[in-house]
C-alpha cells in the first residue's frame, strides 16, 4: 500500500510547541480566504451587490446596528437568500475534506476518499428510490432522512462484511466498499431505468450529480451539528492518525489501539460524509483533492492538516459552487459536475504518479 508523505517522520509529529503557531498561521490563513469567498459568493448572481454592502449586510444579519441604510431588498437577497446555500456549502465541503484527509491517513495511502465506504452510493441509492417512489412528498427533509439513512447502513455494510475475528482489516475494507459501491450503483440505475415518471427521473439525477440549488436555512439547521460534531471529535484524533502513519505494529507499541481508533474514525467520516451526501447530492473528489493539495503545503501532521482540510475544503466548495452559479447565467451547473471535471484529471496525475514510483521511470 503506498504510504503518503512524512510517514517515516511520523514519531516526530508529536511534538507540541511548533505546531501551535503553525496551525494558527494556516487556519487564520484559510479563515480569512473562506470569509472573502462568502462575501465574494453573496455579491454575485442575478442581482450583483457591492462586497462593501454584502460586507455590511452579513453584520447586520448578526443583529449589528450596521447597513441599516441599505435596501431590504438587498438584506433578503444576502441573508435569505444567498446565505443559508453558501454556508450549506461550506459545511459539506468541510466535510467532505475533512473525512478525505482522516481516511488517508487511515489507510495511509492518498488515493483514499470518502466515496471509498459506499456512503455516497448507498445515500444515492436511497435518495433515488425516494424520489422516484414519491416519498419526497412527505416533507421538505424526507430526502436527507432517506439519503442519510442510506449513507449509514451501506457503511455499516462494508464495515461487518470487512470484520475478521473482531477486527477489520485494511485491504478488506477497501476491497468490501468497491464491491458494496458497484452493486449499490448497479441498483440505482436499475431503479432510474425502471422508473416510468420522466420528471422524478430528471430530479434524480440532478441529485445524484449533486448541487444546492433550493438549499435554505432549514437545510442549514439539519446538517450543521452532525457535521460539526463529528468534525470537532475527529480533530481529536490528529495525534493517533499521526502515529498511525508510521504503521500499525509502530502504532500499537506506542499505546495506540488500531482496530478502535480506526473504527472510530471512520464512523465519524462516515456521518459527515453521509451528513453532506445526504443535503448536497453526490458532490465528488474534494475529499481527494484539497487533503493532498494542503498535504504539500502544511504537511502530513493531522493537528495542522485536518483543520486545515477543513478550511480549505470549505473554501474550495464555495468558489465552486460560485462558479457553477455564474458560469451559464440564468441557468447553473451542478456544482458536482463542475467538481468532477477538476478532480478528475488530479485523480488521473496522482494514479500516473503513483504507478511512476512503483515500476520506476
Amino acid at each position: 500500500m503506498t504510504v503518503l508523505p512524512g510517514a517515516q517522520s511520523a514519531p516526530f509529529l508529536l511534538s507540541k510547541q511548533p505546531v501551535i503557531e503553525r496551525r494558527r498561521m494556516v487556519c487564520g490563513v484559510l479563515a480569512a480566504l473562506l470569509l472573502g469567498a462568502i462575501i465574494l459568493s453573496a455579491a454575485h448572481g442575478p442581482a450583483n451587490i457591492p462586497y462593501g454592502d454584502v460586507a455590511r449586510l452579513l453584520l447586520r444579519g448578526l443583529g449589528l446596528p450596521v447597513g441599516l441604510d441599505l435596501p431590504d431588498r438587498d438584506f433578503a437577497i444576502v441573508n435569505a437568500i444567498r446565505l443559508p446555500r453558501i454556508l450549506i456549502g461550506a459545511l459539506v465541503g468541510a466535510a467532505l475534506a475533512c473525512s478525505g484527509a482522516a481516511m488517508q491517513g487511515i489507510f495511509r495511502n492518498p488515493l483514499a476518499d470518502p466515496g471509498l465506504l459506499g456512503i455516497t452510493a448507498g445515500a444515492g441509492l436511497a435518495a433515488v428510490a425516494a424520489i422516484t417512489g414519491g416519498l419526497v412528498n412527505i416533507g421538505l427533509l424526507a430526502l436527507p432522512a432517506f439519503a442519510f439513512g442510506g449513507a449509514l447502513v451501506a457503511s455499516l455494510l462494508v464495515y461487518s462484511l470487512a470484520m475478521v475475528r473482531g477486527r477489520a482489516d485494511t485491504a478488506t475494507l477497501i476491497l468490501a466498499g468497491m464491491a458494496v459501491s458497484a452493486l449499490l450503483s448497479a441498483l440505482t440505475t436499475l431503479r432510474l431505468l425502471s422508473a416510468n415518471d420522466y420528471t422524478a427521473v430528471q430530479a434524480a439525477l440532478s441529485w445524484l450529480f449533486g448541487g444546492l440549488q433550493g438549499r435554505g436555512w432549514e437545510h442549514f439547521r439539519v446538517v450543521v451539528l452532525p457535521i460539526l460534531l463529528a468534525l470537532l471529535a475527529t480533530l481529536a484524533y490528529s495525534r493517533d492518525l499521526n502515529i498511525l502513519l508510521s504503521g500499525e505494529e509502530g502504532a500499537q507499541s506506542l499505546g495506540v489501539n488500531v482496530p478502535r481508533t480506526r473504527f472510530v474514525v471512520l464512523a465519524l467520516t462516515s456521518l459527515m460524509t453521509g451528513a453532506a451526501v445526504s443535503i448536497a447530492g453526490g458532490i465528488g473528489f474534494i475529499g481527494l483533492v484539497v487533503p493532498h493539495m494542503l498535504r504539500l503545503i502544511v504537511g502530513p501532521d493531522h493537528r495542522v492538516l485536518l483543520p486545515a482540510s477543513a478550511l480549505g475544503g470549505a473554501v474550495f466548495l464555495v468558489l465552486a459552487d460560485t462558479v457553477a452559479r455564474l458560469v451559464i447565467q440564468p441557468a447553473e451547473i451542478q456544482v458536482g459536475v463542475l467538481t468532477a471535471l477538476l478532480g478528475a484529471p488530479f485523480f488521473l496525475f496522482l494514479l500516473a504518479r503513483q504507478r511512476k514510483q512503483i515500476i520506476g521511470p
